[in-house]
């Protein structure tokens, strides 16, 4: 280590800061000592706090002139200054502000509906007036064939030529906005009658279409679905097919159609899982589960029962109860369904007596949808009818309605299953192969839409949030959440009203990022913001919902990114009181104090929100609003001529937040081609005097453009200064309130370290619909005037261990007084490379030979270059941002050092903050209850595939319909079917960590074993900045581990864990429910379906038959 005695005259202190041993001591203490002492000496390393506090003074002041100058932040806060007089400061008034954001929102969707009730109406009077002609022959624009060429030039049948734009308002996609056209899922004959007679009707839609979209501009995609299966789009498109080449996109599996079709539901499954139901019929059965569970949703509930000679629930925590089909529970049936395995006699009585008392029970107690209620009873045939069972429990009211599914070939017991839904005022189907399934199960939402359609109760329906990542090929749509509106269309016809016709669901589409446009960000200040949740408490809208994740490279949406529940992101409102207010479409306010987080939510802060809420009348929405107590209800408002602000607004350096809406463009379509900027500016040189803008907001804008007009001067005459620009010193920066950003670029593109940052792929530092820029948010929690240094977080993964990437940015608040008031006005900082900032750092802390020691009291000289001794700079959150190891910048201190941080932990210097995610992705295996056996020879396994193959091949290639095959919904999906994911959702716990900024120094001794550590740590003045000084070579990582940040899962006991699942928050349940009428046809029940072979097929089993009994 080099604590030996130093050269030199006997009076100068060594290193250790002792004086020298007289040269005359005799022999034996030199032993003592080497023996002893020295066995110790290097723990008794003294670092001299006072050389420490020098070095974080010298930094301060360097630091504060290179922040200062570079930014201009006292040019800025100069000028507020001088306009203190002219200017208004007021309180933001919560109650009115959210009167009027929810008054917009109800607008904006309430334009939304009165489209698609246009729709409805005109499909209606197009039905009524269309007789149906069996023989018709209509050539349509079919959205998978237009444009498309055949070997001989000439365009393909029912793909003709069909115009396509590029249409910025349609994400750029290719549309034709004067025609509508057709997709017809692959499964489905294009020119069946019944659909050539529903297209050919619903052709009176393009021109309610075109209506519409002139009428309300801010209209996106409008469409029809057929119960028939077609779907037509406007504005039309080129239809993209999946990976396998078709369209297996079928309306009326989409939640929108489903959610108009019927009213609210609760469902028991059942499914026969004896013996008889091996091999195919086994798989027919569960896929027949999934596309029952697939056509639930959030309003409707569920369970799924499995029955040989005992009645066995699917999930044992769900024993005697209904719970919500939201995405999460769906998805865990499918995985537990998966697992199914066929064994001993099927006895149904004992699971349809269950089913009873289940319905009946969440009837009583008021559970459940409280609407309609259905058991599906999915089996190979029913032995008796079974009577008794209904008249003890469903007549003569026959309130639960029974669907009946007959799985397999056999047609033995066909009469006694057709006979327990007929009498039941269910249906009956027969499913004989795998693409039977889809168009069977429909049927059960045709029947139960029937007492909606006699009545023709046309409910409107809004969708939960969702990502349509099947209708559009494209990244844009597929990561944008939207919420859809939709109506059933009724047959109008006399003739067919008692049999309730469901002619399909028209609806159109809304970006969730266009509704929360209504709740302008700058009224909300740094930290507020705005939010959406449905009647059932899940999130529509939240700038903390984060629907998807990364899978390596891929970013995917979560399994559960539409069910989040407004408790799981509103976490510290305990009581769930926000929640239930809202849920219950109350109005009112409340205060929470909360710990929010910033930088990938590694950096916490502490809170005090205002919350204030409303319903959204006509919708099954409440609306949310947050205001921080501070600076976010504080508001300052000054006024400056049109002309003067015009000049600055259109200097170069200047930028506005292009996703927030100072002016709407959407609503005439020549204004799309206009920026934000450049239609603020012809709005106020009254050029566009069409346009509709945000008064306040461009006042506001035109004030912060002058008042930061001498910040563009300022940034030039810096870099014409004679003695340059140091190096090191990239860009300058500052934002308002208003969304006005102003920058300059120091260095060129090629000699800058950070290229990204400012830049619109750098959306975290950017002001955008959900976020004021990050510095700007940090500067706000930070006194105005001192300086906050910080290196943004990496995400994992792509950290740089070198180092040479890496930059610091330094930013403060500056402020405004008027009338006793302060308010936040803004954020000014700079950005220079981490390379600047270790060679200050370095060069302060570097003690020269010729250092006088006299007075001090430890190692002297000291320097940070030293072996001895490690140095770190580290910010108020313990992130480092400069250390001799290049691999260390950028991590948190106490995955460095355990034993430092545990100390400044104890001793309260920094504070550690719990932190949660209910939105977390975690690697877990998943545990079976299957009974496969795994450790069996594979010669087992290869030799039970054979047998099976050839046993089964014959009967599969009679029962299989390979027209299936084509559409994708038919085949278990391979990713589906593994029984294990990479990533699951999950709960998790994480640390934070503040400085407490009123403990300027600690320093201290570690004992380690056999070495005691010394360490000092400094505060840095107006900073947020520690300068710690640590000994080098004691280590302490047996005694002291690492202290990580990285976020563990919270495991819950089975108990905890069936209890959340099953749990029934409050929810407001649907104002409407048809689940009865009179006059319905209940005789409409179900037949057998034939089993329909190809002549293709057929010879091609009858081949494979022969061939197979030539080889046996």
């Amino acid at each position: 280590m080099g604590l030996g005695p130093r050269a030199g005259s006997g009076g100068v202190k060594n290193r250790m800061g002792q004086r020298r041993t007289p040269a005359q001591l005799r022999p034996g203490l030199w032993i003592l000592c080497f023996g002893w002492f020295c066995s110790t000496a290097y723990a008794q390393m003294k670092i001299p706090p006072e050389t420490v506090q020098v070095w974080a003074n010298k930094l301060s002041v360097q630091l504060r002139e290179v922040s200062t100058t570079y930014s201009g932040a006292h040019i800025l806060q100069k000028k507020l200054k001088d306009v203190e007089s002219s200017i208004k400061i007021v309180e933001i008034d919560g109650r009115e502000q959210l009167r009027d954001y929810a008054d917009d929102i109800e607008r904006m969707l309430g334009s939304k509906m009165k489209s698609v009730k246009r729709l409805a109406e005109s499909a209606e009077d197009a039905d009524l007036y269309h007789d149906f002609n069996k023989s018709l022959q209509f050539d349509y624009y079919n959205s998978m064939l237009v444009n498309t060429i055949d070997d001989d030039g000439n365009f393909v049948e029912l793909g003709g030529e069909f115009p396509l734009e590029e249409n910025e308002h349609f994400n750029n996609l290719p549309v034709n906005t004067i025609q509508s056209d057709v997709q017809v899922p692959t499964n489905v004959y294009n020119k069946d009658p019944n659909i050539l007679n529903g297209i050919y009707m619903s052709e009176a839609l393009n021109d309610v279409f075109i209506n519409n979209f002139q009428k309300d501009p801010t209209l996106t995609w409008q469409y029809f679905g057929s119960s028939t299966g077609f779907f037509r789009i406007y504005p039309g498109i080129k239809w993209t097919p999946d990976s396998n080449g078709v369209a297996a996109f079928d309306c009326r599996n989409r939640n929108w159609y489903i959610q108009a079709a019927t009213s609210p539901k609760d469902i028991i499954i059942v499914v026969d899982i004896s013996g008889s139901m091996k091999g195919l019929k086994m798989t027919i059965a569960k896929h027949t589960i999934n596309t029952i569970l697939d056509t639930l949703g959030e309003n409707d509930f569920v369970n799924v029962i499995a029955y040989t000679d005992y009645v066995r629930y699917v999930e044992p925590c769900f024993k005697g109860t209904l719970v919500q089909a939201d995405l999460d529970n769906r998805e865990h049936f499918k995985v537990l369904v998966d697992e199914l395995h066929v064994k001993g006699e099927g006895k149904v009585a004992k699971a349809m007596k269950e089913s009873f008392k289940i319905l009946n029970e969440a009837a009583a107690m008021g559970q459940g949808s409280l609407c309609n209620q259905a058991i599906m009873l999915i089996t190979d045939g029913a032995m008796e009818d079974f009577k008794d069972v209904f008249e003890e429990f469903n007549w003569p009211d026959r309130r639960v309605r029974l669907f009946t599914y007959l799985i397999g070939r056999e047609m033995t017991f066909a009469e006694n299953t057709k006979w327990i839904a007929c009498n039941n005022k269910g249906y009956y189907t027969h499913i004989s192969t795998l693409a039977d399934v889809q168009e069977n199960v429909m049927e059960y939402l045709h029947v139960l839409s029937r007492p909606m359609v006699i009545n023709h109760n046309h409910d409107i329906i809004w969708t939960e949030a969702y990502m349509d990542t099947v209708l559009f090929a494209t990244k844009a749509q597929s990561l944008l959440l939207m919420t859809s509106v939709a109506m059933p269309v009724f047959s109008k016809k006399k003739e067919t009203l008692s049999h309730g016709i469901l002619l399909g669901v028209v609806g159109s589409d809304i970006p969730l990022q266009e509704v929360m446009k209504m709740a302008p960000r700058y009224r909300l200040g740094p930290h507020g913001y705005a939010f959406l949740i449905t009647n059932n408490g899940y999130i529509l809208a939240h700038p903390d919902l984060r629907p998807l994740y990364k899978d390596g490279k891929q970013l995917k949406p979560k399994p559960n990114y539409n069910s989040v529940d407004l408790s799981e992101v509103e976490w510290e409102d305990i009581d769930e009181t926000l929640r239930t207010a809202m849920v219950k479409g109350e109005t009112g306010a409340l205060t929470l104090d909360v710990r929010a987080s910033v930088d990938k939510s590694k950096r916490p802060l502490f809170l005090t929100n205002d919350y204030y809420y409303t319903t959204i009348n006509d919708t099954p929405f409440s609306f949310g609003m947050v205001l921080t107590r501070g600076h976010g209800q504080l508001m300052f408002i000054g006024k400056v001529s049109v002309e003067e602000g015009l000049h600055d607004l259109t200097s170069p350096d200047l930028s506005i937040a292009s996703e927030w809406t100072y002016c709407e463009t959407d609503i005439d379509p020549h204004h799309r081609k206009y920026t934000q900027l450049q239609a603020m500016i012809r709005y106020l040189q009254g050029k566009e005097p069409d346009l509709e803008c945000d008064e306040v907001l461009l006042r506001q804008t035109l004030f912060d453009a002058v008042l930061t007009a001498p910040l563009e001067a300022y940034w030039q005459a810096v870099m014409l200064n004679a003695s340059g620009v140091e190096e090191g010193v990239e860009t300058a920066f500052l934002g308002t309130r208003s969304g006005i950003l102003r920058l300059t670029r120091y260095s060129g593109i090629e000699t800058r370290i950070a290229r990204k940052f400012l830049t619109l792929a750098d959306k975290e530092n950017l002001f955008t619909v959900d976020h004021f820029p990050l510095w700007y948010r940090m500067a706000a929690e930070n006194p105005p005037g001192r300086f906050l240094y910080y290196m943004p977080v990496e995400e994992q993964g792509v950290k740089d261990k070198t180092g040479t990437s890496k930059y610091v940015i330094a930013v403060t608040a500056v402020t405004v007084s008027s009338g006793g008031r302060t308010a936040m006005a803004g954020a000014i900082g700079v950005q220079m490379s981490l390379e600047m900032l270790e060679k200050r750092l370095w060069a302060i802390t570097f003690q020269p030979d010729d250092t006088d020691c006299t007075d001090v009291e430890g190692v002297c000289p000291l320097s940070c270059q030293s072996s001895d001794v490690n140095c770190f700079l580290v910010d108020s959150n313990g992130f480092i941002v400069v250390s001799k190891e290049k691999s260390e910048v950028g991590r948190f201190f106490g995955a460095v050092d355990g034993s430092v941080m545990a100390s400044l932990i104890k001793s309260g210097m920094f504070k550690k903050v719990d932190l949660y995610d209910y939105q977390g992705m975690c690697r877990t295996g998943h545990s079976h209850s299957s009974g496969a056996r795994p450790l069996l020879s594979p010669f087992y396994g290869l030799s039970a595939v054979i047998k099976w193959f050839f046993s089964h091949m014959l009967m599969f290639l009679l029962e299989f319909n390979f027209c299936g095959l084509w559409h994708s919904d038919y085949v278990v999906d391979a990713h589906k079917a593994k029984k294990s994911e990479a990533l699951q959702p999950c709960d998790t716990e994480y640390p934070g960590f503040m400085l407490d900024f009123s403990i300027r120094e600690t320093n201290s001794l570690i004992k380690c074993g056999r070495c005691q550590k010394m360490f000092v740590v400094q505060a840095i003045p107006e900073s947020n900045l520690v300068l710690m000084v640590v000994q080098a070579d004691c280590d302490c990582s047996r005694q002291y581990p690492a202290i990580p940040l990285e976020p563990k899962e919270i495991k819950y006991n089975a108990s905890v864990k069936c209890n959340r699942m099953k749990s029934q928050k409050v929810r407001r349940r649907p104002k409407s429910c048809h689940a009865y009428h009179p006059k319905e046809n209940a005789k409409d029940c179900g037949g057998a379906s034939e089993i329909s072979l190809s002549l293709a097929l057929f010879l091609a089993s009858l081949f494979t038959s022969l061939a197979l009994r030539r080889w046996t």
